[in-house]
Parts: structure tokens; sequence; C-alpha cells
């Protein structure tokens, strides 16, 4: 980013900390070969990877099991021109070990929707970035 563009870089403990003032982001994934976006509820855990929970069943599963994916939140003011917008990237994984699962199931995201056989997919935050932009100007 420029100096002179009017947004501010995050550093990670900035991005991560802004992160838990949200509870829905979107998952950047692939899809049958081209790129896909979902709105979706979230959690973090204690170490800033995004958590979801969701049924095994779904398609989003099976397609970001495994995979790179990003994961994007942000908070914008319309009124003020000022907002904040945060993107992780990394792997995505399905939490197996029944231990976790159990952890999760307590203290970890509920699915917004209909989740039989519900599991909980870990995205590590291997690259996090973000950007703020303060009050930009309405004058000409």
């Amino acid at each position: 980013m420029f100096s002179h563009d009017g947004f501010r870089e995050l550093a990670r403990h900035e991005c991560l900390r802004l992160m838990a003032k949200v509870t829905v982001g979107r998952i950047v994934f692939t899809r049958r070969a081209l790129p896909a976006v979902l709105p979706v509820n979230f959690g973090q855990d204690v170490d800033g990877a995004v958590l979801l929970c969701t049924s095994a069943a779904s398609d989003l599963v099976r397609a970001i099991d495994g995979a790179v994916v990003a994961f994007e939140v942000d908070d914008v003011d319309l009124a003020r021109h000022s907002g904040w917008s945060v993107v992780i990237v990394g792997p995505a994984a399905v939490v197996t070990d029944p231990v976790e699962h159990e952890r999760l199931a307590r203290t970890g995201p509920a699915s917004w929707g209909p989740a039989p056989d519900e599991v909980f997919i870990r995205i590590e935050p291997e690259l996090v970035t973000g950007r703020e932009l303060v009050g930009a100007s309405t004058e000409l």
C-alpha cells in the first residue's frame, strides 16, 4: 500500500483483535475450478485460527477440507467513509480429533443453519493482512 492512499496497514495482532468483534465473514475457495465466496458465521480459537461449524455432508466441507483458502472480515461505517478489512490465508481442515471436537462443541461457534452430523473446520492463519481507512473526506 502506498503511504498516500488513505489506508493504514494493520499489524497481525490488530487484525486478530478486530476479527473478534464480528461474527460473519466470507470464505473464499475454489469450487469446480472457479473462485467461490460464501458468507458464514465463525468464531476464533485462542490461537487466532478461524473456526466454522457446518454439516459434515455440506458441499463446503468437501470443497475446502485440505485446501488453502482465504477468509475475509470487515466493518464499514458508510456515513464516515471509514472501516477496516482483514484477510486470513491458510489451510482449512476438518477437526477429526474427538477431544478437540468435544472442546469446540462446548466453546466453538454454532452453525446458524441445520447441521446434522456437525463438523468443525479450522483455518490456520498463516498469512494475516489488514488495512484500515480512517475517515475519508467527502469534499471535492
